[in-house]
């Protein structure tokens, strides 16, 4: 074998100095030789032989990136070391993965694919003598998984390392614990802009190294001065963003108001304090009135217009916060008579989902006369440079996550970027030629930005973080993540480990479970996976098959501003029974007819979809497929995990499998409908959604993958779900105190039916679980012993027809004609007016179940009788309800209600103890709900 690699090594040398040696090579080497990277070669190459740990921090234009790496490579070449030399380059995003590993190979002189490869999800270019590999850290993360010790790797090098986002913080948690196991493996952290001393300190004081870039000059311009320079005038009419028709909502949040939203009272006091008396007084008006809320459309469009006419030949790049800002504002621009002519403009867009060949397109340069805009979010911040870039536009605003460990619950707010984001922003506009910058913001606010980004593992939900930590058999999962760079609170780290609990992936002591390390093997968030396995074991894979992939790409439905309603039209011919994910399978499934027949681009034109997604989606089936084929769950014959997908009760069970515990109540009042869940109270539903459009939802409950705060919360995608898809499809339940009373989620949810029905549910969902976990302890087992169990529960879910009847005084309320019930004798009541469910008297007790059951507060008719007595009728959802005569007013109104209580839930003795224990249940169910 070392014969093999000795002469592997050879060939590697010989071929490399051939390249050198060329005229092609000769020239790549002169141009290599004119980056600042090159005059450290030697400094670099010492310092990595000599110390485990580097810090590289390069400023922007030094070639850190495509340089360092192919430093390591070819001294290991030359060394004769290249057989057994393996280099794996991490990058943050998948377009710089390519475009780095494009180029590293181009000046070696090779195709990609040889010795220099890449790998991102779902594509890859690498060979049998790829020695090195430029890649996502996910896929790092992932090889980690099958091979703790990173066998047959020498050298690792993170770049980017400054982006701080989740993934990069828990691989250098991994890699720290690795490198005294591998005391060889040399680790590289890289950054165009570094607080070195915090990962030095981290590395245990680790050699740092920086390396000068080159830029050219570039001049800045911020706001005041961009509206000195251009005579532009700002007032609080035209500085609202048009986001078209159905983000008048949008719109309106931009509009000045009383509240101050968080964008601007963070730059509240530096605006106050700021002088602006070197400006002429149009530019000082119009600084009065600037709305930070807005990224400001009809500025860049005036920016952009004064650019083209007046300024010297040079790409520009406009930095915009996400795809709707970029989306609406290309519409905007498009209809611009300049910026709109093709034959002198070439408008292109880049965002992290579009796919790879469209995001290639920003790195050509255009016919001779054209000007290139680029529409990009902080994804052309590091990593790909537009080589001819000039000019710059800087928003100076972001879509970040953050979470709100608190309520559980993730926002995506634009918030200010860091000084360090807008340096390199800026240093865009000087790679080729002396550049210039506009920042649409004043000076004071950049003053008052953060030196750097807040890292992502402080501010998102770590499920599948928690999960990766213990299918690495990292220990305990808080003390693991208390060795972080910068650990996360751990009120989320609790909620993190809780939720996993919830949906069975890990057991009371924190250890996973056989569903837990299923969940590992597949490269999705652990609900999505749970899909996945049960639609496998069920027999319905290929719509849930088509659901999770659908989930992990871009939503295929679009919403062009200027054909809302036809786009609203097409998707709802795909949607007829509450579901977002149902009409997403049945869009997926007219595309893979239309695309038989060559007509897939037609098809998604016809319907307002996306082809990009559609064949996104496509691939990300294929995966998921196989991944399933290596667990052993399925096999070749699809005819077997297909035989039940068209069982549409069932692949709404599945969803509910999977979404739980993301379920919302649906409370019903005479004109419309209320959503509520456990820790917001309220929330909406996305314009986008199907659900959003129905005037009743026949269900008791949604599910849902994703809540987003905004302003308030909103559901992006539901499925309307039976009371028995939730009680066998959704978590473990337990019995209340009373016979026929059953509870999920600690009592939030609550369900009251006959005795007999409740053991009957209790018995087929242990059943239901107990296959469940038997079919994953042994995945070659034929499921056909299980069929009677099977047909039970698919019988049960196709027969609950939705109506919530075990949701508690719903189903009792559905008589619509009026009918007069006579009171019992009063020898049969029981303290009929004291304490009773949800107060301390009747009354307040029927408010409070028939509001929770989704109807209007009850109304009182009291009469007086001949014997001085009063009695009182209640009426409510067309029903007239009598109480028993009464010494005055108040009391026969209290009876009344007593009597309406006795009925609801009649056919249950009304003993104190019962009385009692309803109080206390529908307080805390009142308040849970509030």
């Amino acid at each position: 074998m070392e014969k093999i690699l000795w002469r592997r090594s050879l060939q590697l040398r010989d071929k490399q100095q051939a390249w050198q040696e060329s005229p092609e090579g000769r020239k790549m080497l002169e141009l290599r030789r004119s980056l600042p990277a090159y005059k450290e070669k030697d400094a670099l190459l010492t310092a990595i032989s000599r110390n485990q740990v580097v810090i590289i921090s390069g400023e922007t234009g030094c070639g850190k990136t495509t340089q360092i790496p192919q430093f390591i490579l070819e001294s290991e070449i030359e060394a004769v070391r290249g057989a057994v030399c393996s280099i794996i380059c991490t990058q943050p995003r998948r377009i710089s993965a390519m475009s780095v590993s494009e180029r590293v190979a181009s000046e070696r002189g090779e195709k990609l694919g040889e010795s220099v490869g890449y790998k991102v999800r779902l594509e890859g270019m690498k060979g049998r003598d790829t020695r090195l590999l430029f890649c996502t850290t996910g896929i790092l993360l992932r090889r980690l998984l099958v091979d703790r010790n990173l066998k047959g790797v020498t050298h690792v090098i993170v770049d980017e390392i400054h982006e701080r986002g989740m993934n990069e913080d828990f691989l250098l948690i991994v890699l720290k614990d690795l490198l005294p196991r591998r005391p060889e493996l040399r680790l590289i952290l890289m950054s165009a802009t570094l607080d070195s001393e915090l990962f030095s300190s981290y590395f245990g004081r680790a050699q740092i190294i920086h390396v000068p870039g080159f830029t050219y000059p570039v001049r800045t311009h911020f706001l005041e001065d961009v509206l000195e320079i251009t005579g532009c005038r700002l007032t609080p009419y035209n500085q609202i963003d048009d986001y078209g028709q159905e983000k008048m909502w949008k719109m309106s949040k931009q509009a000045p108001r009383k509240r101050k939203s968080q964008i601007a009272s963070v730059v509240e006091d530096a605006l106050k304090a700021a002088d602006f008396n070197g400006y002429g007084p149009q530019t000082q008006e119009s600084l009065a009135c600037w709305n930070p809320d807005c990224i400001g459309f009809n500025l860049i469009e005036y920016l952009l217009c004064n650019i083209c006419e007046s300024e010297r030949p040079g790409a520009i790049l406009v930095f915009m916060t996400g795809w709707d800002d970029i989306n609406s504002l290309k519409e905007k621009l498009h209809a611009n008579p300049l910026l709109g002519d093709s034959s002198r403009v070439l408008l292109l867009a880049c965002h992290g989902s579009m796919a790879s060949s469209e995001q290639r397109l920003i790195f050509d340069e255009p016919e001779d006369g054209v000007r290139k805009i680029v529409l990009a979010t902080n994804i052309a911040e590091t990593s790909i440079t537009i080589n001819d870039v000039v000019f710059v536009l800087d928003c100076g605003k972001a879509k970040e996550t953050s979470y709100d460990a608190l309520n559980n619950t993730p926002c995506l707010l634009p918030s200010w970027i860091s000084k360090v984001s807008a340096q390199q922003r800026r240093g865009r506009a000087g790679r080729v030629q002396p550049g210039e910058c506009y920042h649409l913001y004043p000076r004071c606010v950049y003053d008052a930005f953060a030196e750097y980004q807040l890292p992502e593992i402080l501010r998102t939900p770590l499920q599948s973080l928690c999960l990766q930590i213990k299918s690495l058999n990292l220990g305990s999962i808080s003390e693991f993540l208390s060795r972080a760079l910068q650990s996360p609170e751990l009120l989320a780290v609790q909620n993190a480990i809780e939720y996993l609990k919830i949906i069975g992936a890990l057991d009371e002591n924190e250890n996973l479970t056989v569903l837990g390390r299923y969940l590992t093997m597949l490269p999705v968030e652990p609900k999505l996976g749970k899909m996945l396995l049960v639609g496998a074991i069920l027999n319905c894979l290929d719509p849930v098959l088509t659901i999770v992939s659908g989930l992990s790409v871009r939503d295929p439905f679009l919403t062009p501003f200027d054909k809302k309603d036809l786009a609203e039209a097409a998707k709802s011919q795909f949607s007829r029974d509450y579901s977002d994910h149902l009409a997403l399978v049945r869009a997926y499934e007219g595309w893979k007819v239309a695309e038989r027949d060559f007509a897939g681009y037609d098809y998604c034109w016809k319907n307002f979809l996306s082809a990009q997604s559609m064949k996104a989606i496509d691939s990300l089936r294929k995966e998921f497929f196989s991944l399933l084929r290596d667990t052993d769950l399925v096999d070749a014959n699809t005819t077997t995990h297909n035989a039940w997908s068209y069982d549409e009760h069932l692949i709404r069970a599945v969803i509910c499998y999977g979404l739980y515990p993301g379920i919302c109540s649906v409370v019903h009042n005479e004109k419309s409908f209320l959503l509520k869940t456990m820790e917001d109270g309220q929330v909406l539903l996305y314009s986008n959604s199907v659900n959003a459009r129905e005037p009743k939802i026949p269900y008791p409950w949604l599910v849902f993958n994703e809540k987003i705060k905004v302003n308030s919360v909103f559901l992006r995608d539901s499925t309307a779900v039976s009371d028995s898809m939730l009680l066998l499809f959704g978590g473990s339940f337990s019995k209340g105190t009373l016979d026929g009373h059953l509870t999920m989620l600690g009592g939030y949810l609550e369900f009251f039916m006959k005795p007999a029905i409740a053991e009957l549910y209790l018995c087929l969902k242990g059943e239901l679980d107990e296959l469940i976990q038997t079919k994953l302890l042994n995945p070659r087992m034929d499921t056909h012993a299980f069929h009677e169990l099977l047909s039970a529960v698919r019988l049960l879910l196709s027969e609950d027809q939705g109506e919530g009847r075990f949701v508690f005084g719903r189903q009792v309320l559905t008589s619509s004609k009026p009918s007069v019930l006579a009171a019992q004798p009063a020898s049969t009541l029981v303290s009929r007016t004291d304490s009773g469910p949800g107060g301390d008297n009747s009354k307040s007790q029927l408010q409070t179940l028939l509001t929770r059951a989704g109807y209007a507060a009850p109304t009182y008719k009291t009469k007086q009788l001949k014997n001085s007595q009063f009695r009182a009728t209640v009426e409510f959802n067309g029903m007239e309800i009598m109480g028993q005569p009464c010494n005055n007013k108040k009391s026969a109104e209290k009876d009344a209600a007593a009597e309406a209580i006795q009925w609801l839930v009649s056919g249950t003795q009304m003993g104190h103890g019962y009385i009692n224990h309803m109080s206390m249940m529908l307080k805390k169910s009142k308040k849970d709900h509030n």
